[in-house]
């Protein structure tokens, strides 16, 4: 079904609903008129009544003049679901789960159910401003990470395309909610540019060269206190981001989180294939079945070692900080043994290995557990 296929007697139903043809009935025909003109390339409609309330009726509301817009400003977050929905806002990637900050977007007491602000890229700010923790939603739920087992996140360009929202009906096996096929050296139903695929906008030119994606853990419970040097990498996941469901490792040996829980990041940096940017998101977090209690570590820069791997930091490493203001920890110059230029990553080029971070705890000489150090101003997730 197209959206021009709709019957208008069905629209006008609709509309009739939830109020939008009162007082002036004459605008019906305008209405449906309006919408089929401009509107009629938007991705086709299920035909279960609770779509059609939830998507169609609160745009054809949209169209309709100053009389009516009680209806658009009722129904705001539905229409920029949307226009989000058919393809009117890029996006670019995060990881979702009702723990992260900003789930529900950044407008305080509202949700959006197809939210793209946490997908926004990092480039060139200031420490304090990798992100505005005046405009965090606090989560309501905590991820648990299972010591010695894993745990599982969905990866997309917004929420709207997750299991999280409309319950999951626009969600795929793809980050941006469409049908794609292929292996990894190609992504058929996608675009390119310059080799690179754009849509999905994956950063990458298949999965056998997706940079790859990591979680970090702070051993403390406030966003206020997490630092670069007691954020500690914990488990990495090579070749992503490439589909939705992604799962990370947990080291066996990681010890509980304090009562109010610990704060935990999930970071990437694509290989090229677009600006050189970084991506950091916070969530609420806690270790379950933890039955060691070594802290871990305090965290060390990260270095590129691709081509001498005894060269790489060993031990617990922090998340990279990269093509900032202020606050890097990593610098590279020059081409990658591939010849293309030199990106951070989290893989071997800069030492860390696929799945559970098993080096990240303290050694018997540094048997601390890890705490705020006030020197360095907070990273602010």
């Amino acid at each position: 079904m197209n959206w021009t296929d709709v019957p208008a007697s069905l629209v006008v139903t609709a509309l009739d609903e939830v109020g939008c043809l009162s007082p002036r009935p004459a605008y019906k025909e305008q209405i449906v008129m309006t919408v089929a003109a401009q509107f009629k390339s938007l991705p086709s409609p299920s035909s279960s009544s609770s779509v059609y309330k939830q998507f169609l009726f609160p745009f054809f509301c949209f169209w309709v003049a100053d009389p009516y817009r009680h209806c658009y400003s009722a129904m705001l977050p539905l229409l920029l679901s949307i226009f989000a929905l058919a393809g009117f806002a890029t996006a670019h990637l995060a990881a979702w789960n009702p723990a992260m900050y900003c789930f529900n977007g950044t407008t305080p007491g509202q949700v959006n159910y197809n939210t793209n602000d946490a997908v926004n890229p990092l480039w060139d700010l200031s420490q304090s401003d990798y992100c505005a923790t005046s405009f965090l939603q606090a989560p309501g739920d905590v991820l648990e990470l299972p010591a010695g087992q894993s745990f599982t996140v969905e990866i997309a360009g917004n929420r709207g395309v997750t299991s999280f929202s409309f319950n999951g009906e626009f969600a795929t096996e793809w980050t941006d909610g469409k049908n794609h096929t292929g292996s990894t050296d190609t992504l058929t139903d996608a675009t390119y540019s310059g080799g690179c695929i754009v849509d999905p906008n994956i950063h990458t030119q298949n999965e056998t060269m997706a940079a790859g994606t990591a979680f970090a853990i702070s051993y403390n419970s406030e966003l206020s206190q997490v630092t670069l040097d007691n954020l500690v990498v914990f488990s990495v996941r090579y070749n992503t981001p490439w589909q939705r469901v992604t799962s990370y490792d947990v080291p066996s040996a990681m010890p509980a989180c304090p009562s109010g829980g610990c704060i935990c990041a999930w970071v990437w940096i694509p290989n090229g294939c677009g600006e050189p940017n970084i991506y950091m998101e916070g969530f609420k977090c806690t270790v379950t079945g933890a039955t060691s209690a070594t802290p871990v570590g305090t965290p060390k820069a990260p270095v590129w070692c691709e081509s001498d791997q005894s060269q790489c930091v060993q031990g617990p490493k922090q998340i990279m900080i990269w093509n900032q203001m202020e606050g890097n920890n990593i610098q590279v110059s020059g081409n990658d043994l591939s010849g293309m230029p030199k990106s951070p990553a989290y893989n071997a080029k800069c030492g860390f290995q696929d799945g559970a971070q098993n080096d990240l705890f303290a050694s018997s000489t540094s048997s601390k557990r890890m705490l705020p150090r006030h020197k360095r101003p907070a990273i602010t997730l």
